[in-house]
């Protein structure tokens, strides 16, 4: 008999070692007898000790207290380490795409010290805790078979190797092709994509070039038979896709949006003012979590993670988003989550059953959720009315911090410069009763030095 009380996670279904479950809205994963004795070795080896001390892998206890959803089938159940924000590799930067793939393989290397292999590499099983990235699939590790090759490898090749070359060589907007791809970038379309200089690299040579045209070659064949890899040969390809990722760069030149605070209509006193005035709200509300929506390079998110919330700071700009990453790692804030997201095409909940990945709004409800001068650009620039602005906030947060910029400042009169003025419900009243629909006025402040007007904003109960 299945818990009906226990809700399966919809992309924990693939792996019959075992799945991803929640209770009472705490996360679980139950671990299969097929995987019981594998699990035990792992446990017992040292490794899980070391990757958890060493920061590389979420720690998980055992609980007997916790039904199984499947128990004809259950071994036991563990509780991991709680990620508070599930992200996707198409949500990632450059950066950390390419620091997610050196903890996979910096994982597999200690794993094979220990007579392990990951049996998997999926980018998934990767998520940022803390402000680094982190293996959260326990599941994941097998036995090591003298001369069995790595069976990762490809998976790896496509999750991690082609999306970084593609956005290194190519465009880093093209990152979005994982989101099409749920499992990685085809071998064949990415050597297609890249530049033919990219064959001077060995490393790209052998595992994208070579690599897809060796699956081209035996992708009709009923059988294939495996070569033997031995111990020191699969030590050197490790240490070969390391060194691949390492010299994969990308760094993000000045785009409209990544100059953004080199650019604005505020005087140094106004943006010490707003600056003064945000930090102040956001302490009011005392969040335990916010979303900056449309956050450039976080510099209002950090008024919010400075005071401990767990900060998600989107941006449609991958170089705005490139810099805040860097910024984190540098700092070691450990409240702060970059995301690249365009808000007016949000991540939608795809794979199987539309199930295996959550939308954005589906990771909602979160304590605050900011807008900084971002209202004028969903309004004008994409054409969203401003009730369903509001209607947006109302979804995916208790409370809203929002800046109302007019169309007496000079950033609103440059959007409209080159168009026409097809908006006169864009005015501080309309904005007022939009969100009166959903939200009550906590505080009105107006930003000094400026036209704009800041609002916080509680959500009225359903």
């Amino acid at each position: 008999m299945i818990d009906v009380r226990a809700e399966a996670v919809g992309g924990s279904f693939r792996d019959p070692s075992g799945f991803v479950f929640t209770r009472d809205g705490v996360v679980y994963r139950q671990v299969n007898r097929v995987y019981a004795a594998t699990l035990d070795e792992f446990m017992s080896s040292g490794l899980y000790d070391e990757l958890v001390t060493t920061g590389l892998i979420v720690s998980h206890e055992r609980t007997d207290d916790v039904p199984a959803p499947r128990p004809e089938v259950c071994d036991r159940i563990i509780r991991p380490q709680l990620v508070p924000f599930i992200s996707y590799p198409y949500e990632w930067c450059f950066s950390q795409l390419k620091d997610a793939a050196l903890v996979t393989l910096e994982i597999q290397k200690r794993a094979l010290e220990h007579g392990f292999v990951l049996k998997d590499s999926s980018a998934y099983n990767v998520q940022f805790l803390g402000g680094r990235p982190v293996f959260i699939d326990t599941l994941s590790f097998d036995r090591y078979s003298e001369g069995e090759p790595w069976v990762a490898y490809r998976q790896f090749c496509q999750h991690f190797v082609a999306p970084l070359a593609l956005m290194a060589y190519r465009d880093v907007r093209l990152a979005s092709l994982m989101r099409s791809f749920i499992d990685g970038v085809p071998l064949d379309l990415c050597a297609e994509l890249l530049p033919w200089r990219t064959r001077l690299s060995f490393g790209l040579l052998t595992h994208i070039h070579a690599h897809a045209r060796s699956q081209k070659r035996y992708a009709s064949r009923t059988s294939v038979k495996k070569r033997a890899v031995s111990r020191l040969a699969l030590r050197g390809l490790i240490d070969n896709l390391q060194g691949t990722v390492r010299r994969l760069r990308w760094n993000p030149a000045g785009t409209e949006w990544g100059e953004y605070y080199d650019d604005t209509n505020y005087s140094d006193s106004a943006m010490e003012s707003k600056r003064a005035a945000v930090s102040r709200l956001i302490e009011r509300v005392s969040p335990a979590t916010v979303w900056d929506l449309g956050a450039n390079t976080g510099l209002f998110s950090r008024l919010a993670s400075s005071q401990g919330a767990l900060t998600v700071a989107f941006d449609v700009d991958a170089a705005a988003v490139e810099k805040n990453y860097r910024a984190v790692r540098a700092s070691g804030d450990t409240h702060m989550l970059p995301i690249v997201m365009d808000l007016t095409n949000p991540s939608p909940a795809i794979g199987w059953d539309h199930s295996e990945r959550d939308s954005l709004a589906g990771r909602g409800d979160v304590d605050l959720a900011m807008g900084l001068a971002l209202v004028h650009h969903l309004a004008i620039s994409n054409n969203v009315p401003m009730a369903q602005i509001a209607r947006f906030f109302a979804r995916v947060a208790r409370h809203a911090l929002i800046e109302f910029v007019p169309k007496t400042d000079s950033q609103v009169r440059r959007l409209l410069a080159t168009r026409k003025d097809i908006f006169p419900e864009y005015t501080e009243k309309g904005f007022e009763e939009s969100f009166a629909e959903h939200f009550d006025v906590v505080e009105k402040v107006a930003v000094e030095g400026s036209d704009r007007t800041l609002y916080l904003l509680r959500r009225r109960a359903a």
